[in-house]
C-alpha cells in the first residue's frame, strides 16, 4: 500500500529529533531529582538523592546547589534534608490562577458518559447556588435529561452542590449554610432540616462523593465529586445524573469511585485522599476455613465487638450510619439506623455500650440508640471525627481521630476516663486506626493507616501513661494499609490490611507469622469472639470500589470468620 507523502520536517525539528539539545542532560537530571523529592513521603538527605540519581557525588552536589539557588529546593539546616522550595509554590499559584476548569474537565465528562451511559455535568458554586457550565449526554437513551448548561440549582439540593459544600472549611461551610436558611424543597427528597444536611455533608466529606436521591428533581438521582485546587478548596464538581430507576442508590455508590477519579484527574490529582484507590493483586484463593458469617453490603463495615452476654457480634457501618447486631451461627443480622456516624463500640460496665459517634463519646443501647454524651474531646475541631476505639483493663476508653476530608496530620489519640475527662496522648496522626493492648497491658499498639505503619508504645497499665513510640510493623506500598487490629492471648497482633485482601498475624517482634487471604480487597477491622474467643471476626468495606471490582469481589461489605488456635483477649469495659 502506497503511503501518503509526509510533509518535510522543519530543519530545527529534524535536528531535535536526531540529536539531543546541548545542555538538556543537566536539566533532565535536575528535573529527576526534583521529582524524587516531590514524590518522597519523607524529606531526603544528600546520600539518598545521590543513590537515586546514580551519578557522582560532585555532580549531584552541583545540581542540588543550583536547584537551591533557584529556590526550587530548600535545604533544612537542622537535619540536612531537602524539601521542595517556595519557587514551586509561586509557580503553582500562577498555574491555578490561569486554570481553565471547563477545558480540563471536558475529557472526564466524555469518559464518564461512555462508562456510565448517563448524562454528566460540571457545576461551580455561584453565589448561593450551583451554576452548570458544561454537560454531556449519553448517545442512545430513551429517557434523556434537559440540557442544564447555564442553569442554576440550589446548592443544598444537588449532588454537585453538596460535593462542594462538604469540602469547604468548617467556618466557610457554616457561613454558606447560614445564608440558605430556611432551606427550600424543590423535590421530595430535599433535605430541609439544617442539622440533617450537616450530617449528610459530613458523610459526603468522609466518602469523598455526594449522592442526591430525588433532591433536585423528582425521579432523578445523581452522584458527584468536587474538583479541588492545590489548597484542597472546591473549584467545581463533576456529576453523573439520570433517572432513579437507572441509577438506584447502590449504583450511585458504585460510581462514587469513578467521579472521584474524574475530579482528581481534572485538577491534576490535587487534594488526594489519605486512603489509596490502588488495590493489591487478588490472591489465587481465600485461605481454607474462611467463612462468610454475615452477608452484607456495608459501605464501611468497622468496629466489630463480641458480646459475651448476648453471644452476638456488634459492628458498625460508618458511611451508612448504623449499628448491626449479628448472629454468626445463623447469619441473622439486625440493623439500627442512626442519625450520625458511629465508628466504634465498647462494653459499658454499668450495662449497655458506649459509641464513638460524630458528636462525641455517647452511651448506646440497641433498643433505644444513642444516649447521653459522655465526652467531646475535639469540640474545637469540627472537621474531625472519631475512628477506632478500645477500652483498657482499667476502664478507660482509647480512641483515635482523623479529619473528615483526610487532611494529613490532623488526627490525634485520646484516653477518656470514666469521669469523661479526655487526655490527648498523641497528635499529628494522619488516619488514626486500629489499636489494642498486649496481654499484660504494658504495650499499646496504634495503626496510622495513611503511613502504612503500626506503632507500638510502652504503656503503664495503672496510670495509662505512654512512652517510647516506635515502628512495630510497616506494610510495603502496593500491599495494602494496616487498618483495625486485635491482640491474641500470646501477644500476637492481627491486623486487617485495607486494599490488601488479607489479615496478617504479627509476632511480638513485628515479624509476619501468618497471612489469611480473604475474598474481598478491603477488610477493615477484626475482633475475637465466639464461645471460646477462638474465632476472629473480620469486617469489610465496598466504598470506592468500582463496579468491575465489585463484580470480582461481590462479598465486599460482608463479615467473615477465621478459626484460630490461640484465643483472643476479653474486651475491657468502660467505667469505674
Amino acid at each position: 500500500m502506497k503511503q501518503k507523502d509526509q510533509p518535510p520536517m522543519e530543519p530545527e525539528l529534524a535536528e531535535d529529533a536526531a540529536t539531543p539539545v546541548p545542555g538538556t542532560q543537566a536539566l533532565t537530571r535536575g528535573i529527576a531529582l526534583l521529582t524524587h523529592v516531590a514524590e518522597s513521603k519523607e524529606p531526603l538527605r544528600f546520600v539518598d538523592l545521590a543513590a537515586h540519581a546514580r551519578l557522582s557525588r560532585p555532580t549531584v552536589h552541583r545540581i542540588l546547589a543550583a536547584l537551591v539557588e533557584a529556590r526550587l529546593l530548600r535545604l533544612d539546616p537542622r537535619n540536612q534534608t531537602y524539601r521542595l522550595g517556595p519557587r514551586l509554590f509561586e509557580m503553582a499559584h500562577r498555574v491555578w490562577d490561569e486554570f481553565d476548569l471547563r477545558a480540563a474537565a471536558e475529557p472526564e465528562l466524555e469518559r464518564l458518559v461512555e462508562l456510565a451511559g448517563e448524562t454528566t455535568r460540571l457545576g461551580i458554586l455561584d453565589g448561593d447556588g450551583v451554576l452548570y457550565v458544561d454537560q454531556r449526554d449519553a448517545a442512545q437513551q430513551a429517557v434523556r435529561l434537559t440540557n442544564r448548561v447555564g442553569g442554576r440549582v440550589e446548592a443544598h439540593a444537588s449532588a454537585c452542590g453538596k460535593a462542594m459544600l462538604a469540602q469547604l472549611d468548617p467556618a466557610g461551610r457554616a457561613r454558606f449554610l447560614a445564608r440558605l436558611e430556611p432551606l427550600s424543597a424543590p423535590a421530595p427528597g430535599t433535605l430541609t432540616d439544617l442539622e440533617a444536611l450537616r450530617r449528610d455533608l459530613d458523610l459526603t466529606a468522609a466518602r469523598g462523593y455526594a449522592v442526591s436521591l430525588q433532591e433536585q428533581s423528582e425521579g432523578v438521582h445523581a452522584v458527584a465529586a468536587a474538583v479541588l485546587d492545590h489548597r484542597a478548596r472546591p473549584l467545581g464538581a463533576i456529576c453523573i445524573v439520570g433517572p432513579a430507576y437507572r441509577l438506584p442508590e447502590q449504583r450511585l455508590h458504585e460510581l462514587g469511585r469513578e467521579v472521584i477519579e474524574a475530579a482528581r484527574r481534572t485538577s491534576g490529582n490535587a487534594g488526594q485522599s489519605a486512603m489509596s484507590l490502588d488495590v493489591a493483586p487478588r490472591p489465587d484463593a481465600a485461605t481454607a476455613g474462611v467463612r462468610v458469617v454475615v452477608r452484607a453490603e456495608a459501605l464501611l463495615g468497622e468496629g466489630p465487638l463480641w458480646s459475651v452476654a448476648e453471644g452476638r457480634l456488634y459492628w458498625v457501618d460508618i458511611l451508612n450510619p448504623s449499628v448491626h447486631r449479628s448472629d454468626p451461627d445463623s447469619g441473622r443480622d439486625e440493623m439500627l439506623a442512626l442519625p450520625e456516624m458511629v465508628s466504634a463500640l465498647a462494653p459499658r460496665r454499668s450495662g449497655g455500650l458506649i459509641a464513638a459517634a460524630r458528636s462525641g463519646l455517647r452511651g448506646f443501647d440497641f433498643s433505644t440508640g444513642l444516649g447521653e454524651t459522655l465526652a467531646v474531646p475535639e469540640a474545637d475541631r469540627p472537621g474531625n471525627r472519631f475512628n477506632d476505639g478500645k477500652c483498657d483493663r482499667e476502664g478507660r476508653f482509647w480512641v483515635g481521630t482523623l479529619a473528615l476530608d483526610a487532611t494529613p496530620d490532623a488526627g490525634a489519640l485520646y484516653r477518656i476516663g470514666a469521669d469523661g475527662q479526655a487526655t490527648m496522648m498523641a497528635s499529628g496522626l494522619h488516619v488514626a486506626n486500629g489499636l489494642g493492648f498486649s496481654p499484660d497491658g504494658r504495650r499499646f499498639y496504634l495503626a496510622d493507616s495513611a503511613r502504612r505503619r503500626i506503632f507500638v508504645f510502652d504503656a503503664d497499665p495503672v496510670t495509662g501513661a505512654l512512652s517510647e513510640r516506635r515502628v512495630f510493623a510497616e506494610v510495603a506500598e502496593g500491599r495494602g494499609t494496616p487498618n483495625g487490629l486485635a491482640i491474641d492471648a500470646e501477644g500476637y497482633v492481627w491486623a486487617a490490611l485495607w486494599d490488601g485482601w488479607c489479615v496478617v498475624r504479627y509476632d511480638p517482634a513485628g515479624a509476619v507469622d501468618r497471612i489469611v487471604n480473604l475474598p474481598v480487597p478491603r477488610p477493615t477491622s477484626c475482633a475475637f469472639g465466639g464461645a471460646d474467643l477462638r474465632t476472629l471476626f473480620v469486617t469489610s468495606a465496598r466504598v470506592r470500589l468500582s463496579a468491575a471490582q465489585l463484580r470480582e469481589a461481590p462479598l465486599s461489605g460482608s463479615v467473615f470468620a477465621v478459626a484460630c488456635e490461640v484465643p483472643g483477649l476479653p474486651e475491657g469495659g468502660f467505667g469505674g
